[in-house]
């Protein structure tokens, strides 16, 4: 799986259409292999994201769960520490 790709559900405030639109697009440049189409795969490439980020935000909207939201600040601040461990020199 892409590592920018983020879990995106549960989280005080949700998701925004920009981090659904984003891990979509993450997710067509990854199956597709290209990070930028050619010109004339642009339109397959851009109607793949937005159909996409329409179900992602679907499944999003649908999901439910009991455990309370996390926090943003705190799961980053934790993304970090785990980051630092791993790029330690």
């Amino acid at each position: 799986m892409c590592r920018n790709i983020r879990p995106l559900n549960n989280f005080e405030p949700p998701a925004t259409r920009s981090e659904v639109t984003a891990a979509a697009l993450q997710y067509v440049r990854k199956v597709s292999g290209a990070t930028k189409p050619s010109q004339a795969n642009q339109e397959a490439f851009d109607a793949a994201v937005a159909e996409i980020a329409a179900i992602t935000q679907h499944l999003l909207d649908h999901l439910v769960t009991a455990a309370p939201p996390k926090n943003r600040e705190v799961e980053a601040e934790k993304a970090r520490a785990r980051a630092a461990v791993r790029y330690a020199r």
